[in-house]
């Protein structure tokens, strides 16, 4: 049973869809921002990825600031930085820059992995493996970067010492879940495609969790794959773009996203091999009344803090009403979690 309010949040990749250019993808991006600020999201995250001709979040520190430039409450953010293809001091001056043109606004979420293939990854840093082995080392040092005791170093990010950015550690195993704890960071899991380690990573994140100068006690969060529409039959069809490009995926036919088609039954067949299945497990797909019960189900079962909502939908229309009718289903379950935490203290 649900006991406190949760949090719901937007990440986004920038997915191109056939016949629409980046600059449309771009704009579509802002657009989206701008309807989620209005409706209660609580942030905008967008994750880097590379080489992919249907991903446009290349370079999220940029998008961040076109988006954060845009909006008006919204905290914008990383989904996270994939800091092993990076200079942890150039991370902290792109990211102390932003949060000085954007004060209280901007996130950092940081993840180990590539965001792309093996070979472009060694393309992006010819040492990559030996930074990702380093992950722990790198974060400590974006936390120097950042703090105000820095200034007595040699080395300084100095645009960004003392700049509220906070730290999200992100995962999608359980590797990052014990470093979260030990940090005393809030812990973001991809469950939106990583869905198997999703309770154990919890599990472990929150037993070792050590309090910190920003966390007394665990803060998680988890990705869910949503479409939202008016039937639950035009939600199945809406969602045939995504599961396309999940079979492209995982058969290395990539690219751009499709428009939806009828769910035929060859389809629903391969939307059904465990290789699918294992990618989208959480996934809520259907009207509003269908994913209010799914994501009632599976906050009770994970309790975490905040719902990353994933919405890969061709039609940037479409997307717009998922994401609208979403922040209408979360509301309802807050007010109704509010409501049963009334008459419990009455009695």
């Amino acid at each position: 049973m649900l006991k406190k309010k949760i949090a719901y949040s937007i990440l986004d990749l920038a997915i191109v869809s056939q016949g629409k250019s980046l600059a449309d993808t771009f704009d579509h991006t802002l657009k989206l921002a701008q309807a989620a600020d209005e409706k209660g999201y609580t942030r905008y995250w967008l994750a880097e990825h590379h080489n992919a001709v249907a991903i446009g979040s290349s370079a999220p520190p940029i998008l961040i600031g076109k988006i954060a430039e845009g909006t008006k409450r919204i905290r914008v953010g990383s989904g996270g930085i994939m800091l092993p293809n990076h200079s942890p001091l150039i991370i902290a001056e792109q990211f102390g820059t932003l949060g000085i043109l954007y004060p209280n606004r901007i996130d950092l979420g940081l993840g180990r992995a590539p965001g792309t293939d093996q070979a472009t990854a060694s393309a992006i840093r010819s040492d990559f493996h030996q930074a990702a082995m380093s992950f722990p080392t790198e974060v400590q040092k974006i936390e120097h970067y950042f703090s105000v005791d820095n200034a007595k170093e040699k080395v300084r990010a100095t645009i960004a010492e003392g700049v509220e950015v906070p730290l999200y550690i992100l995962g999608s195993s359980t590797d990052s879940a014990h470093l979260a704890a030990k940090k005393g960071l809030p812990y973001a899991f991809a469950s939106h495609f990583a869905t198997t380690h999703l309770m154990n990573a919890l599990e472990i994140y929150r037993a070792e969790f050590q309090p910190s100068d920003v966390l007394d006690k665990p803060y998680t969060m988890a990705g869910v794959n949503i479409i939202v529409a008016d039937t639950d039959e035009e939600a199945e069809r809406i969602s045939t773009s995504l599961y396309g490009m999940i079979i492209g995926l995982l058969t290395g036919k990539r690219g751009y996203m499709q428009p939806p088609t009828e769910m035929t039954d060859e389809l629903r067949e391969l939307s059904r091999h465990p290789s699918v299945i294992q990618m989208l497990d959480y996934s809520f797909i259907g009207s509003k009344e269908t994913v209010k019960q799914g994501i009632k189900e599976f906050m009770d079962k994970t309790q975490i803090d905040e719902l990353i909502a994933v919405t890969n939908i061709f039609d940037g229309q479409d997307r717009l009403k998922s994401y609208s009718l979403f922040a209408d289903i979360m509301q309802e379950l807050n007010e109704e979690i509010l409501e049963q935490k009334a008459i419990t203290e009455e009695h």
